[in-house]
């Protein structure tokens, strides 16, 4: 038991769980946009079942399928999988598991929930093959984590109808995702060119990754604007979205083509306390309204 409560946690640390942070915020935000204001312990909790399921599964599947490529980047080359750490059957059990909460969560939540999942399914795992054959796999990526802003309206309300603001929010963490995983893959840019991999860097170098990350940025607030109009938010959400202009304004002047050190600091903490702090805005917007 002890052995299996280690490994869990390997694989946990593997999958950067807590990087579940980026897309739960926003989940979260049109969960409450769609019921008004809190919808209840049990509506949270599969929501919560559904996006832990999606993300272990999206990122475990990732993992897997770039076994090859982990070991001979010198990056990842230590990774568990990589070093044995974790077993292959021990991933694919971990990930059956994972696919397991996402549909268990699905069902328990509503009909339309349920019928959704196996598609949602294919837009989280097929992400992980986007790489081998187009430069907008970070376009994907983004699309992958988005798609969960429209999942948590249907689970609050068992229908897409009105569902207008959580696809703005779609928009918005598309973009913002595929604009600071653009950043992150910088990281890889020989990498991916020696293997022929398709990341945008590889294709276009750092000038563009960083011009087009910015622009994704830019539509990024645009979007979030937009969300905040149609779901009626008040003033705190809107100020709370000139903030992160500010942030990612901040994120940009952190990378440079010639100095790429301090990416780290771009790509975790600030944009863990964009998506922390814009929940945090909707919240009190509720509250108060």
């Amino acid at each position: 038991m002890r052995r299996f409560v280690h490994r869990l946690f390997v694989v946990l640390e593997m999958i950067k769980f807590q990087h579940t942070v980026f897309a739960l915020p926003f989940a979260l935000l049109s969960m409450m946009w769609a019921a008004g204001g809190w919808p209840g312990w049990r509506t949270f909790l599969w929501i919560l079942g559904a996006m832990v399921g999606a993300r272990s599964a999206a990122m475990t599947f990732n993992r897997l399928v770039d076994r090859r490529f982990d070991a001979e980047n010198p990056r990842t080359s230590g990774w568990p999988l990589v070093t044995g750490q974790i077993s292959v059957p021990f991933a694919w059990g971990f990930l059956v598991a994972s696919v397991g909460l996402l549909v268990l969560s699905a069902w328990r939540l509503n009909p339309l929930c349920l019928a959704l999942s196996p598609l949602a399914l294919a837009v989280l795992l097929g992400y992980s093959l986007t790489k081998r054959f187009t430069s907008w796999c970070h376009l994907v990526l983004g699309f992958a984590d988005g798609i969960s802003a429209p999942g948590a309206w249907i689970a609050v309300t068992g229908t897409l109808h009105g569902s207008g603001p959580s696809w703005w929010l779609c928009g918005a963490m598309t973009f913002w995702i595929a604009g600071f995983d653009l950043l992150y893959a910088l990281q890889d840019l020989a990498f991916d060119r020696s293997v022929g991999l398709h990341s945008f860097p590889a294709r276009r170098g750092v000038e563009a990754t960083l011009w087009l990350s910015a622009g994704a940025h830019a539509v990024t607030v645009l979007c979030l604007a937009v969300a905040a109009k149609t779901a009626g938010a008040g003033i705190v959400f809107l100020g709370a979205v000139a903030l992160v202009a500010g942030a990612l304004v901040f994120e940009h002047l952190l990378v440079r083509p010639g100095d790429l050190s301090r990416l780290n600091a771009a790509f975790f903490t600030t944009n863990g306390f964009i998506a922390v702090g814009l929940l945090a805005a909707g919240a009190l917007d509720a509250a108060l309204g």
